[in-house]
């Protein structure tokens, strides 16, 4: 049974992540944290069906002898933060479609890993493993939120410069975000506007996802008025999209850039690692190389993995990334879009703007194309495309352990990887000249196809 994808469970409401499966996992996950005398944190995003699945959460992990500490409606960031010391559980899709709902679990401030995910679907792929009559679990409700929001100030303050009245826009797109993010920002001293700033589980405002296709009102908002940059969230405020002056989205990569180097430079250690993934641009190396640290990649998806495997090697994580989504490691160990807004606005603060933080990353044209594969034929695919994508492509370094990814002597690069979720083989590039080696890498792609 495989029951988690890369962000937790997702799905429909109604066919796939429903009341039952939530108790089931509540029940599962229970009986598997049994004996570690750990409380959950419970918790959900704003979308209607939360309250339903969050009832049959707190039952499931009640019955699986649990004690439950009911947050109620939360920022996913705020209920990682609660569960540090304990384990946690957020009712959330994040960015996907309101109809949707997911599951999230958490120990210690960060994700489960594979392995406690892979012992949650054995036990729920097997008979209900419930706790005695007389040791099924008891619920409090217990505050986060204002906790939340105090460290994440406190922390900011750590980093760049005072706000002193910076008009920042936020689009919260009608998610958990309007919770956290314009207080915090408020706090800090910055001047906010908030635009889909209430909590509405249809998410009327935009759709959940902040794309530039998605996010024009705050676009034109920025571009016509005095706010010195935006912000936009998706619905449950893990990620964080960022618009310039010009009311311009600025590429995810850029602002991972800016992040990772200022972390690299402010960490103390002798070699300090910044941990992304396959995907991520050069640009990245670039500035943590020129801070003085080093770069490690890990699958999309598992941050907390690659983290994990970093300090097990002795190394000191700074900062650790994916496209949208951050983890401020000397905060905590998840993915804190709220952070990121917090610690972005004193950067801008402090550089006197968001323009002079973007000057010295190297900003390559960007391509992400998708050719045609189906499922059953991705592994043949992938396993004919080490060979033949090196073959293509003889001056560039190969490191398959994430799909097949060629770097080439100007800081160029492809990477090619099959769709967890899709019957798709992504080719992701950055070059000068994208064009000719995304074309060049996808016509590969497609003979590799053809013959699996």
């Amino acid at each position: 049974m495989d029951l988690f994808g890369t962000a937790g469970i997702r799905g429909s409401a109604v066919a796939d992540v429903t009341p039952a499966l939530a108790v089931a996992v509540g029940a599962a996950a229970g009986a598997d944290a049994r004996g570690d005398d750990e409380a959950f944190v419970v918790s959900r995003d704003g979308r209607e069906t939360g309250s339903a699945l969050a009832a049959a959460m707190r039952a499931g992990l009640q019955s699986g002898g649990m004690r439950v500490l009911d947050a109620g409606v939360l920022p996913t960031p705020a209920l990682a933060y609660a569960s540090r010391g304990r384990r946690g559980v957020q009712l959330t899709a994040s960015h996907n479609p309101p109809e949707d709902n997911g599951i999230k679990l958490f120990v210690d401030g960060s994700e489960y890993d594979r392995e406690r995910e892979r012992a949650v679907e054995e036990r729920v792929a097997g008979d209900p493993e419930y706790a005695s009559w007389d040791e099924w679990g008891e619920t409090e409700s217990i505050d986060v939120l204002s906790d939340y929001r105090e460290a994440v100030a406190e922390y900011a303050r750590g980093h760049g410069a005072p706000l002193d009245g910076l008009t920042v826009a936020v689009d919260c797109g009608n998610g958990v975000a309007g919770l956290a993010t314009p207080q915090v920002l408020r706090e800090l001293g910055a001047h906010v506007v908030t635009l889909n700033g209430n909590v509405d589980g249809h998410f009327p405002g935009r759709p959940s996802k902040p794309t530039p296709e998605t996010i024009g009102d705050l676009m034109a908002f920025v571009a016509d008025g005095d706010a010195a940059f935006g912000i936009a969230h998706d619905g449950d405020a893990d990620r964080i999209v960022v618009v310039d002056g010009d009311g311009e989205v600025v590429h995810e990569d850029t602002i991972v850039a800016i992040l990772a180097e200022h972390y690299t430079r402010a960490s103390d250690a002798d070699d300090p690692v910044v941990v992304t993934t396959p995907n991520a641009s050069a640009r990245i190396d670039e500035r943590v190389a020129e801070a003085g640290g080093r770069v490690e990649r890990v699958r999309l998806g598992a941050l907390h993995e690659g983290i994990a495997a970093a300090e097990a090697d002795g190394g000191d994580v700074a900062f650790a990334a994916e496209p949208w989504k951050h983890v401020h490691t000397a905060f905590g160990g998840w993915i804190d879009g709220v952070a990121s807004a917090a610690v972005l606005s004193r950067l801008v603060a402090d550089a006197g703007g968001l323009a002079a933080l973007r000057e010295p990353v190297t900003e390559r044209p960007y391509r992400k194309v998708s050719v045609d594969c189906p499922d059953d034929a991705k592994d043949a695919a992938m396993a004919q495309l080490a060979e033949t994508l090196p073959e293509a492509f003889p001056d560039a370094d190969v490191d398959t352990e994430y799909g097949v990814r060629l770097e080439f002597p100007d800081a160029s690069w492809t990477l090619v990887r099959p769709s967890g979720t899709e019957p798709y083989v992504r080719v992701y590039a950055e070059a000068d000249d994208v064009d000719d080696l995304v074309e060049s890498a996808a016509a590969v792609v497609e003979d590799a196809v053809a013959a699996a």
